[in-house]
């Protein structure tokens, strides 16, 4: 299970009511498709051996006797086939009949698992832990028991718990009891019909309970071969993780499949502290299953960060606009402050960081000359980026100032004793450090906040100069991604109905990335940050599954090649996540010590509540780990 992946489905075949040995067979044909497919747990709907409308019929033991038959079957036509089958049948025990779940694996039956909820068609045990004797079909004693995990013994953190019937749509939360006895996958084995909300109601408690329970939730629904008399089914099929639904079918022999990833789960639960040191009265059911290289099919996105659906874009965008200009208005309220002082380059984090500010003023009741916006020329400036930077502050109003820091800066280089073509790094600083200087001094003649302009992305790479534009008095985009800040500026671009503000802005998101630092030659961008440190919304998808996912380099380098691979060559992936490991130890000196300023997320680099690491770690076991590709 390389990486903890591992491929499930679900499955509805078309059956026929209390055709047992036509159902067996229908199984069987799902479970030779999902064995070509590489699936290593395979779902079908409860009753599926029988159909759930058989009503009376389940207590007769003809139907029984067929059941029983029609599952020895099943198991029989699972030999040599390294999976497990969850198939619903109807079991009798003792005088009891109850609803369950079949574990089967490799030509045996590992357990059952009941149907906790009694219903007016199902008389079962009380539920508690016992071992049913199947002599004849064949069968050895086995586990009977409604509250039981099925552990996999070649991936440890994989645990499977079973819901059946009524069960998955109880009141009291019994996926949440499964979860803290360390099921990871739920097993949703249903019995509802199809009606008009049936899927939608579905999808929602997918979500909500995979999230809830940090796990995935596997379902299946009965198919369109069972009953119509009172009611008519839908075969919906589906899988979630995490609040996320991976795939999902509905229709005849309706067959959804996916992987999911338990090493995910595993991270997640470990930084929420919620499963810790649990110990449940829960039957162990193991399952020996060997390890494989599982197949990835499940799509990646490339912007993690963002809405997989474009459709929610708009809204995400005004939310996370309205959590920045909050922010710096309750700063700027705080500290009685009127003025907002940006320094403007041009590009796109800067642009972003005018704009929330206009919004803030605006918000607070003063005019939009209260933000004063810096344009600071010097060796490396562009006639583009500053017209651009011009163009927007002006459009919303701000107060321009153009201020040469040239000479500022070379004096500066005498008094130091730097040569004027030293272009080496304090050349570069210099200009960096001699901005943030002019901002912080301005801000304090205006009584005003120095809004500082760097996003997450920039402090993760350490693509800033200390003290330089590392630094302001509150960072509105601090917990905003490169990705986001883009989002966002071209969000703002698309609904303005300023014609000359949307040109600048689309034209902002047009040029490249750049520090401004070194000298340029015929006015054309020559530095550019991303030769350097790499395609940040590259950077930004290492970062979610580093970081926030908790994953290896190596497993990331696998996802990024399944979303990147019309982008990237394996070596040119191989060299940016060297590159962002190195620096997210080599740079960390810079996060200790972070301004202030909102996270849109529920990540971020702050030194007070984000990813704390020393500033003098090695990133040795990172790159070792690179080996591995």
């Amino acid at each position: 299970m390389k990486n903890g992946f591992i491929k499930v489905a679900a499955a509805s075949p078309v059956i026929r009511v209390c055709d047992c040995d036509y159902n067996a067979d229908r199984v069987i044909e799902c479970i030779e498709k999902a064995d070509a497919l590489g699936v290593k747990v395979l779902a079908f709907p409860a009753l599926t051996l029988t159909g759930v409308e058989c009503r009376d019929l389940f207590r007769h033991r003809v139907l029984l006797d067929g059941a029983e038959k029609a599952l020895a079957k099943v198991v029989k036509a699972t030999e040599g086939k390294d999976m497990l089958v969850l198939v619903g049948a109807p079991v009798s025990l003792g005088h009891a009949v109850n609803s369950a779940a079949a574990a089967v694996s490799d030509g045996k039956l590992l357990g059952f698992i009941p149907q906790r909820t009694q219903t007016g068609q199902f008389v079962g045990d009380d539920g508690e832990p016992s071992a049913i004797d199947n002599e004849p079909t064949g069968f050895d004693a086995v586990p009977y028991s409604a509250d039981s995990v099925i552990w996999c013994q070649a991936l440890p953190a994989l645990g499977i718990a079973v819901e059946l019937g009524p069960d998955t749509d109880g009141v009291w939360s019994r996926e949440a009891r499964s979860a803290r006895a360390g099921a990871t996958l739920i097993v949703k084995m249903a019995d509802f019909p199809q009606t008009v909300y049936s899927t939608r109601d579905a999808e929602l408690n997918a979500r909500y309970e995979s999230r809830h329970n940090t796990a995935a939730v596997l379902l299946a629904a009965p198919g369109r071969g069972e009953s119509s008399t009172d009611n008519s089914y839908s075969g919906l099929c589906m899988a979630a993780e995490n609040g996320v639904i991976l795939a999902e079918t509905e229709g005849e022999d309706s067959f959804a499949v996916t992987e999911i990833d338990v090493e995910y789960l595993e991270n997640l639960r470990r930084q929420s502290g919620d499963f810790d040191w649990i110990d449940e009265d829960y039957t162990a059911i193991a399952w020996d299953c060997a390890p494989v290289d599982t197949a990835l099919t499940r799509r990646y996105s490339k912007h993690p960060h963002l809405p997989e659906n474009p459709a929610e874009l708009p809204a995400y965008c005004e939310r996370m606009l309205d959590i920045q200009v909050s922010a710096l208005v309750k700063r700027m309220t705080y500290a009685h402050l009127d003025h907002c002082v940006v320094g403007i380059s041009g590009g796109v984090d800067s642009t972003l960081a005018v704009m929330v500010s206009a919004m803030a003023v605006k918000r607070m009741g003063l005019p939009s000359t209260n933000v004063v916006a810096c344009t600071m020329p010097c060796f490396g400036t562009s006639s583009r980026t500053k017209s651009n930077a011009v163009v927007v502050a002006e459009q919303w109003g701000c107060e321009v100032r153009v201020i040469d820091i040239t000479k500022a800066v070379l004096q500066h280089f005498d008094d130091i004793g730097h040569a004027h073509d030293d272009y080496s790094l304090a050349f570069e600083n210099a200009q960096a450090r001699e901005r943030t200087q002019v901002l912080m001094d301005i801000a304090n003649k205006c009584n005003g906040l120095d809004v500082g302009t760097e996003d997450l992305s920039e402090f993760i790479d350490g693509w800033c100069t200390y003290n330089g534009d590392h630094t302001s008095m509150y960072d509105v985009n601090l917990g905003l991604t490169k990705t986001q800040v883009r989002a966002n500026v071209s969000h703002i671009a698309a609904t303005t109905e300023d014609k000359v503000l949307k040109a600048a802005l689309y034209d902002v998101l047009d040029c490249p990335v750049t520090p401004e630092l070194l000298p340029i030659h015929d006015d054309l961008i020559e530095q550019k940050s991303e030769d350097a440190v790499g395609s940040y919304a590259l950077q930004d998808f290492f970062t979610h599954h580093i970081l926030i996912n908790g994953f290896t380099p190596s497993k990331v380098f696998r996802l990024a090649k399944a979303a990147y691979a019309d982008e990237f060559t394996d070596e040119e992936l191989k060299r940016w996540l060297t590159s962002w490991c190195k620096r997210l130890f080599s740079q960390q000196f810079k996060r200790s010590c972070l301004m202030d300023g909102p996270a849109v997320e529920a990540f971020t680099v702050s030194p007070r509540t984000g990813f704390r690491i020393p500033s003098d770690g090695e990133a040795t076991l990172f790159l070792k780990d690179l080996e591995n590709i």
